[in-house]
């Protein structure tokens, strides 16, 4: 009886320790994978207004883990993802229509990649489930003015992570009582707006990543061609 328990106890500790491991591998070098030779000269200039090194901090992305990135668009911020997940690891990239990421999917560093082509109001696939990570960059105010379900939007995300998951969104931000009320001329919108609707799904908020402000920013013209850097936030929430 006592070899049977102890060798029980010894498979709980080692599973235990397995877990852990696949869990919480070491974050891997932001600086070096964001200098990857193979990265497009178009991604970097992006990253002069992204500060993808910050970002992908902020975002604690880990090999291994499993991400959905919503409206990803051309795939700055997918390829990067990939590149930090690494071959255990699953990035799913969202958008509202198929082939803008077409050109992207040829680089080897994205085998890791799944492109998903759904609304922006039921943006998770059926198999993407107990995600580690949800992003969300720069087009969450177009979900207003394009009529976006932004609450079952939200509630979809909620679902598909696991407890103590993340969901990160970045936006233009707007000033203090614009709410939602300039995302179609200024593509702004309000940081506190943005809260609100996502913790009204039972999001909780973590931090604001403040390596994107700008308070020089006066926030009353649009963000296209700007006279100075856009004012911008980075806000963290997790899943109970």
């Amino acid at each position: 009886m006592k070899s049977t328990t102890g060798f029980w106890l010894a498979a709980v500790v080692l599973a235990v320790l397995y877990s852990g491991c696949a869990t919480y591998l070491p974050a891997p070098d932001f600086r070096a994978l964001v200098a990857s030779p193979d990265r497009s000269d178009a991604d970097r200039a992006t990253d002069a207004r992204r500060k993808p090194v910050q970002l992908l901090e902020f975002y604690g992305v880990r090999p291994g883990m499993q991400v959905l990135d919503i409206s990803a668009g051309g795939g700055h911020n997918t390829e990067l993802l990939a590149r930090a997940v690494g071959a255990p690891g699953r990035v799913y990239a969202q958008n509202a229509a198929a082939g803008r990421l077409d050109a992207r999917m040829q680089k080897p560093v994205m085998k890791n990649v799944v492109t998903v082509t759904r609304a922006f109001d039921d943006p998770v696939p059926p198999e993407a489930r107990n995600l580690d990570l949800v992003t969300f960059n720069f087009n969450y105010h177009d979900m207003v003015h394009m009529g976006i379900d932004r609450a079952r939007l939200n509630r979809a995300v909620f679902n598909a992570l696991k407890p103590g998951g993340s969901y990160i969104i970045a936006d233009h931000s707007g000033r203090p009582g614009t709410g939602a009320t300039e995302t179609n001329t200024l593509h702004r919108i309000e940081e506190a707006a943005v809260r609100r609707e996502v913790e009204a799904a039972g999001f909780r908020f973590v931090a604001e990543g403040g390596f994107l402000r700008n308070p020089q920013d006066p926030r009353d013209a649009p963000v296209f061609k700007p006279k100075q850097p856009n004012d911008e936030f980075v806000l963290k929430f997790f899943k109970p």
